[in-house]
Order: structure tokens, then C-alpha cells, then sequence
């Protein structure tokens, strides 16, 4: 292992969340981390790799308990424990654990496994690092986390709401996965935040699930509901005597193209009488949920949602941390999946991202089609560097094809032509030696 030195190069990664039951077993990018591996154990710099919590999904494997648990990861990733042990012996690897692997912190035996493939599993909730004149605060993030946060850390029996959660859906989508007519069940860990868990499904059950000949006969209906709840409110007007102009042009010039005119103006009718009901039962409906939604957040009941924000509570912890502690400028953290890099009163904060596979939500262009949710990755690790001008911190992208060819129908990719997503991200800053003047000095292009 190489000693801490000014010249120290810090390479920080999250969330890989490598390990639960049955189809969670498998590691879209174990290859690119192999390679990512094998080039820090070539590089010339004196190098340490952070995994930043949350490396393996311990709360995913639900038939083991307890160091059992790693048992298993050795039998099911051989490789990647040996990649660990060889870049081990010139770069160190120092583990942090996030709360999907708290575990690691609950159970000495683990420090001792993973010392043997020449980790270092650190079981604190933070550490710090100096870099330059600047000083590096490193945390997963769960403990901002209200529904994520272990209250007793190291206590293997500290479950919070979101360990129910993983332990009871995400373990469960793993076990039902290969059942489905695509393995696309599994995707659920990349579904963030989960309040959208609800539309995901619909959407993959219309895509992926429903009968071929009921998904493709809906699909005019759905197309034309737009148009066909404007004209149910035109023929409203009709009946009532009010306007009758669009209703009577519309069967004239329907009516020029004979039988296939004819034809038209039966979907027509049939496609307005169904938008007309939906939206008779629509406005009752929509009264209802709102007063249902009143009474629930007058008794409180659901104070706590299941999602966290992405943005707020890091923002203090790190606002906190900085004027707490006047040398550190860089809060680093993990667990929302979302890479990010901004500025706040006193320094920097900056996301790590995921390897999982992220999810990006497209609604159609017209009608009222369930909306795509585009996969893609965003591998990538963040690089934190003294330079003569200070600190430097960038992501550096490791590249991986988009599955989305293979993984969306060809309805998904005809209905979001030309919306697909183009993740980025952000632009390479630079942090001036100057910690006590805390002075930040984007590039161009940063976001603030």
C-alpha cells in the first residue's frame, strides 16, 4: 500500500450495488469495472479509490444473514474479489459503507474478510482526506435521509423504512424477474425516486406485459384521446343546441371520402363517446382525490414519503460541515444516484452518481400513451487532484452503449422518436488554494 502524501490522487465511486437474490445477481457493467480496476493499478499516480458507500446490496439477499452473506459474493464474483486483491497491492481501497451495506459496519468479521483482498473497510460514517490546501469530507448520504437514516450504526438489527422496502420489493422483483415475457423486473433498483415505481410498472406492463392484440387495438384509442375529448365537448355543445358548426363540418367532410370517410367517423364516435365518459367520471373523481388528499395531510398520516430530496438536505449538511470545519471545502457524497457538482455557502458538493442503470422518464408526443422510460448508464468516477492552481475535481466517464435497442419495444422507440436522453456530466472544477478565504472558482459551463 502506498502512504498518504500531498500528491495523493483520490478516485471516488458509489453505488454499485453489486449482489441480492436470484436475477439481482447480475452486474450489467462488471466488465467496466474490471477495466476500470486494472487501469488504477497500471496508473503512475499515487492513488487511492473510495467506494463511497452502498458497493453491495446486502439488504437484497433475503435466504442468508449476516457474514454469510459474503460468502456468497465470493462464490458469485470471483473475479471482481480477485481485481480487488491485485490493485490492492499498489493502490489503496478503502470501503465505506452506505446503507443498502450497512451490515459491513455491524460485523467485525467483515474488516477482516475484505483485509484479505487488501480492502480497507473503514466502519465510521464518514472520513476525510486532505488534498492540497483543502480538505475532503466523504459520506454515502443515507444519514440525511430520513427513511434511510440507522439510527443505532453498527447495529445489524437498526432497520429503517427503507430497509423494508428493498427487503420486500426489490428482493421480490429479483426473485420474480425471469418470470415476465422480458427480465425487466430487476430494473426496479434503478427506478428513483420510487415515487414513480407505480407509473414504471403500468408502463412496462403496457409495453412488455399486456397481450400483443389488446396492447395494439388500444393503441388508436389512446392516440386519439386528445382529440377525441376535445370533440366530446364539442358534441356537448351540439346536443345543447350552442354550437353545432364543428360538429356538422366534420361529418360533411368526412363524409366526401365515401365508405372509408364512413369507417373514420365510427372511430370517431366511438372513440369520443369513451373520452366523453372518462371525462364525465373524471370531474367527480378528481374532486374526490383532492379531498382524500386534504383529510391524509391534515391527520399527517403520511409526513414521511419514501423518497428523499435530491437536493435540500445535503446542501445543509455540507453548508454545515464548512463553517463547522473552516480547511474542509469538498462535500462528497453518494445514495440519490444522481451525479452532481454545484456550489454552496463555503465549497463544493458533489454526487458520485450510480453504475446501476439509470432510468429516464419520456412521455409521448401526442395522445395519451403510457410514458418510455429510456435506460441508459452513466458510468463514471470523480477524480480529486491538487494542481498548482488548487484542487481540481471532474468525473471521469467510463463509456458503456445505451440497452436501449434491446430493451425497448419497437412501439417505446416509434411513440419518443427523437427524445432521447443525452445524460451529461458536469464540467471539471477547480477549487483555488485559498481554504481560508474558502474562494471557489468555477470553469466555464458549471452549474451554480
Amino acid at each position: 500500500m502506498a502512504d498518504d502524501s500531498d500528491d495523493r490522487v483520490y478516485y471516488v465511486i458509489s453505488d454499485l450495488h453489486i449482489g441480492g437474490d436470484e436475477q439481482l445477481e447480475e452486474v450489467d457493467y462488471l466488465p467496466e469495472l474490471l477495466a476500470f480496476l486494472e487501469e488504477l493499478r497500471e496508473s503512475d499516480e499515487d492513488v487511492e479509490l473510495i467506494i463511497n458507500g452502498d458497493a453491495f446490496g446486502l439488504w437484497e439477499f433475503t435466504t442468508v444473514e449476516g457474514i454469510e452473506k459474503f460468502e456468497v459474493l465470493e462464490e458469485t464474483y470471483p473475479t471482481l474479489f480477485e481485481a480487488l486483491r491485485e490493485t490492492g497491492e499498489t493502490v489503496q481501497i478503502t470501503l465505506l459503507p452506505g446503507n443498502h451495506d450497512h451490515e459491513l459496519a455491524a460485523y467485525d468479521e467483515y474488516a477482516e474478510r475484505f483485509d484479505a483482498y487488501n480492502v480497507d473497510l473503514v466502519s465510521e460514517q464518514s472520513i476525510d482526506r486532505a488534498v492540497g490546501d483543502h480538505v475532503v469530507h466523504f459520506e454515502h448520504g443515507h444519514q440525511r435521509d430520513q427513511n434511510n437514516r440507522i439510527e443505532d450504526w453498527g447495529n445489524p438489527h437498526s432497520t429503517p423504512l427503507g430497509y423494508y422496502y428493498n427487503t420486500l420489493v426489490t428482493s421480490r422483483a429479483g426473485q420474480l424477474s425471469d418470470r415476465g415475457r422480458y427480465n425487466w423486473l430487476k430494473d426496479v433498483q434503478a427506478v428513483t425516486p420510487t415515487e414513480r415505481m407505480p407509473i414504471w410498472l403500468f408502463s412496462k406492463y403496457f409495453y412488455r406485459e399486456m397481450n400483443p392484440v389488446l396492447r395494439y387495438s388500444l393503441v388508436p384509442f389512446l392516440l386519439l384521446f386528445n382529440i377525441s375529448a376535445i370533440v366530446a365537448i364539442l358534441a356537448g355543445l351540439d346536443l345543447l343546441g350552442v354550437w353545432s358548426m364543428p360538429i356538422d363540418r366534420t361529418e360533411a367532410f368526412l363524409g366526401q371520402f365515401g365508405m372509408a370517410g364512413t369507417a373514420a367517423w365510427f372511430l370517431l364516435v366511438f372513440n369520443v363517446s369513451l373520452a366523453g365518459l372518462l371525462l364525465l367520471v373524471a370531474v367527480p373523481l378528481h374532486f374526490i382525490r383532492r379531498d382524500i388528499r386534504k383529510t391524509v395531510d391534515r391527520f399527517g398520516v403520511f409526513e414521511t414519503e419514501l423518497t428523499v430530496d435530491p437536493e435540500a438536505p445535503y446542501e445543509g449538511a455540507a453548508t454545515e460541515i464548512f463553517a463547522d470545519q473552516p480547511a474542509t471545502s469538498i462535500f462528497c457524497y453518494g445514495h440519490t444516484h444522481r451525479p452532481t457538482l454545484r456550489e454552496v455557502d463555503g465549497g463544493i458538493m458533489v454526487n458520485t452518481g450510480t453504475w446501476l442503470k439509470r432510468l429516464h422518464r419520456r412521455d409521448g408526443i401526442i395522445g395519451v400513451l403510457p410514458p418510455v422510460f429510456y435506460p441508459s448508464y452513466q458510468l463514471a468516477s470523480v477524480r480529486i487532484a491538487a494542481e498548482p492552481e488548487g484542487v481540481a475535481v471532474e468525473f471521469e466517464q467510463i463509456k458503456k452503449p445505451s440497452p436501449a435497442t434491446e430493451e425497448l419495444t419497437w412501439t417505446e422507440r416509434f411513440f419518443t422518436a427523437g427524445r432521447e436522453p443525452e445524460p451529461e456530466f458536469p464540467d471539471r472544477y477547480l477549487l483555488e488554494t485559498e481554504p481560508e478565504a474558502k474562494a471557489v472558482t468555477p470553469e466555464p459551463g458549471i452549474e451554480s
